[in-house]
């Protein structure tokens, strides 16, 4: 019989258990059996190894040239390095919420978890980038708007002599 064993395995069937075995148990105990040898699969929450990843990859986003950089301006590394972290850690503990704070019950709804939280850290990374944006446009804005008023308000060097003659 350990004869028949290599050629079994090589041929990719089992030897048929003795009679009376417990090796003769219904099929179901043995795919019972291999789930529990398998390694289980946990989608939510990600390895810290994870999230140092898509923070790098948003430090990228905001410092280095991309869309979003070329479109609401790139943001300094060491700036970009905090809100990243920053947008990370909020975008997690909300999807964590969303998670009812215990691990899903099934790949499927880790899926979803991780879905959420993707989603919540690409909406963060907007927002930020929108508001840094319009925050940079405001004291432009109104510095060209006070030269704009001390032009209107204040006569100009030929009117003024003009009229005191």
């Amino acid at each position: 019989m350990a004869e028949d064993a290599p050629n079994a395995a090589a041929e990719g069937t089992q030897p048929a258990p003795p009679e009376g075995s417990a090796d003769a148990a219904t099929p179901a105990s043995g795919a019972k059996a291999a789930e529990a040898l398998l390694p289980s699969l946990s989608i939510w929450p990600p390895s810290q190894r994870t999230r140092d990843a898509v923070v790098r990859r948003l430090v990228q986003t905001l410092a280095a040239p991309s869309v979003l950089s070329q479109r609401y301006g790139a943001v300094p590394e060491p700036e970009a390095e905090r809100a990243a972290a920053a947008v990370e850690a909020e975008a997690f503990a909300a999807a964590s919420e969303s998670a009812a704070g215990a691990s899903p019950a099934s790949v499927e709804e880790g899926i979803e978890v991780l879905q959420a939280y993707s989603k919540e850290v690409s909406r963060r990374l907007l927002e930020l980038a929108k508001s840094r944006s319009a925050a940079a446009a405001a004291p432009a804005e109104a510095t060209a708007q006070d030269s704009e008023e001390s032009s209107v308000t204040a006569p100009a060097p030929a009117e003024a002599a003009a009229s005191e003659e």
